[in-house]
C-alpha cells in the first residue's frame, strides 16, 4: 500500500498560509500610509501611532494566544481569533476619524495577527523535531511571499479603485483564507496517534538525547537575571526596532524621494522576497557555521543596509537597499527562535520567547514606528532614523558575538 502523507506537512502548509495572509496584509500598512493620511490630513506621527499600538498589542496578545493554544488547540484559536483580521480590514474601509483608524489597528487588527506567531510556531514545533529549523523557515517564508504578492496587488487596488475598496478585498481574503487554514491545524501529533517527524518512538525526545535532560536546571528568575537574557533582549529589541520601523515607513520614504506608489510597493515587495532568502538560507547555514556567527552576519547585513540607505537616492539603489534589508530581516526573524532555545534550553523556551517578545514588539517595534513618524514631522525626512538604526544594528552585531548557551549547573 502507498504510504500516506504525514499530517505534519499539512499542518506546516496551513501555517504557511496563515503567515502568508496575516503578515502579508500587515505589511500593507506602509502602502496605505500616504493615501489615507493625505486624504484626512493626518500627520505622519499620528498615522504611525496606529501601527505602533498594533505591534505592541500583538506582542502582549501573543502570550495570551499561546496560553489559549495549549488549552483550546490551534484550530479554534487561529480560526476564531484570526477572523478578527478580516473584521478589522472591513472596519478600516469605513473609517472617517483618526481615533477609529487607531482603535481598529490597536485592538481588532492586533487580535487577528497575534494568532499567526506563537500559536502557529508552537504547533509546528510539536510536529517536527529533527527538521524543526528548516520547516519553521519554510512556514515563516509565508510572510515574505505574502508581502511580495499582496503589497503590489494592494497598491494596484488603491490606484484603480481607492483605498476603501482595497481594504474590503483584503477583508474577504483574510476571512476566508485564515479560517480555512486554521481548520487544518492540529495541536499535537499524538492526538492523532502519530509522532513528530513521522518517526518511531526511539527517534523522538524519549531517546537518549532527551532535550529536557540537557536544559539548565534554573528557575525563570535565574534565567532572567543572567547576562545572556539581557543580551538576547537587546537582540530582540534591535530586530523589532529595525524591522517594523523601516518596513512601515519605507513606502512613504520612497514616495518622498519622488517615486510613485507602485514603485514604493515594489520596493516593499523586494524586501519581502529577499526575506525568504534570509529565512531559509540562514536558517540552514546556522546548522553549519553555528548560531552565533549566523546572527552576526544577519545583523551585519542591517549595518550595511543602513549605510546604503543613507547614501542612495535612485530607484535601483532603493531596490538594492530593499534586498539587503529583507535578507537581514528574514535571517534575524528565524534565528532568534532557535538562538533562544539554544541559550535557555527547550524547557522554558516558549515562555522566554514570549517575555523577550515584549522587548521586540513593545520597546523596539512599537516605539520605533511612532518615533519615525514624529521625527519626520519635526525634520521633514527620515535620515535621523537611519542613523539611529545604524547605531542599533552595530550594537546588535556586538551582542550577537556574545551569545552562548547557559551552562547546566553541576549536581550537588
Amino acid at each position: 500500500m502507498r504510504k500516506s502523507l504525514f499530517y505534519g506537512y499539512i499542518v506546516a502548509a496551513a501555517g504557511f498560509w496563515v503567515w502568508f495572509i496575516a503578515f502579508g496584509i500587515t505589511l500593507t500598512f506602509s502602502v496605505f500610509f500616504v493615501p489615507v493620511s493625505t486624504e484626512f490630513h493626518w500627520t505622519r506621527a499620528d498615522t504611525a501611532l496606529a501601527s505602533s499600538l498594533s505591534v505592541m498589542m500583538m506582542g502582549l496578545l501573543a502570550l495570551i494566544m499561546g496560553w489559549l493554544t495549549d488549552r483550546l488547540g490551534p484550530r479554534f484559536v487561529v480560526s476564531f481569533f484570526g477572523s478578527f483580521l478580516g473584521i478589522a480590514c472591513l472596519l478600516l474601509s469605513r473609517v472617517t476619524e483618526l481615533w477609529q483608524f487607531t482603535l481598529c489597528h490597536a485592538l481588532v487588527f492586533s487580535i487577528g495577527t497575534s494568532t499567526a506567531s506563537v500559536p502557529i510556531m508552537a504547533t509546528v514545533s510539536r510536529w517536527f523535531i529533527k527538521r524543526r529549523g528548516f520547516i519553521s523557515g519554510l512556514v515563516q517564508s509565508g510572510v515574505g511571499i505574502g508581502g511580495f504578492i499582496i503589497a503590489p496587488v494592494t497598491a494596484w487596488l488603491i490606484s484603480a479603485y481607492g483605498w476603501r475598496t482595497a481594504y474590503v478585498v483584503l477583508a474577504v481574503v483574510a476571512s476566508v483564507g485564515i479560517i480555512a487554514s486554521g481548520l487544518f491545524l492540529r495541536r499535537d501529533p499524538r492526538d492523532m496517534g502519530l509522532l513528530p517527524d513521522a518517526a518511531k518512538v526511539e527517534n523522538t525526545l524519549t531517546g537518549k538525547k532527551s532535550v529536557t535532560s540537557q536544559d539548565p536546571a534554573l528557575s525563570i528568575r535565574q534565567l532572567i537575571g543572567s547576562n545572556q537574557f539581557w543580551i538576547l533582549a537587546g537582540l530582540y529589541f534591535a530586530f523589532g526596532f529595525c524591522r517594523s520601523t523601516f518596513t512601515t515607513h519605507v513606502a512613504p520614504h520612497v514616495q518622498d524621494l519622488g517615486f510613485t506608489l507602485t514603485e514604493a510597493a515594489n520596493v516593499l515587495a523586494i524586501i519581502n522576497l529577499a526575506s525568504i532568502v534570509g529565512r531559509i538560507g540562514m536558517g540552514r547555514a546556522a546548522d553549519v557555521m553555528g548560531m552565533r556567527f549566523a546572527m552576526m552576519i544577519s545583523y551585519g547585513a542591517t549595518v550595511v543596509d543602513m549605510i546604503w540607505g543613507l547614501m542612495t537616492r535612485d530607484l535601483w539603489g532603493l531596490y538594492v537597499y530593499a534586498f539587503i534589508f529583507g535578507f537581514g530581516w528574514g535571517a534575524q526573524a528565524v534565528l532568534r527562535y532557535p538562538a533562544t532555545a539554544e541559550v535557555f534550553g527547550l524547557r522554558s523556551a516558549g515562555l522566554m520567547m514570549g517575555i523577550l517578545g515584549i522587548f521586540e514588539n513593545v520597546a523596539g517595534a512599537g516605539v520605533g514606528v511612532w518615533l519615525a513618524g514624529y521625527v519626520f514631522d519635526m525634520s521633514g525626512n527620515y535620515w535621523p532614523m537611519y542613523w539611529t538604526g545604524l547605531g542599533i544594528a552595530i550594537g546588535a552585531v556586538i551582542l550577537a558575538s556574545m551569545v552562548k548557551p547557559i551552562p547546566k549547573p553541576l549536581a550537588p
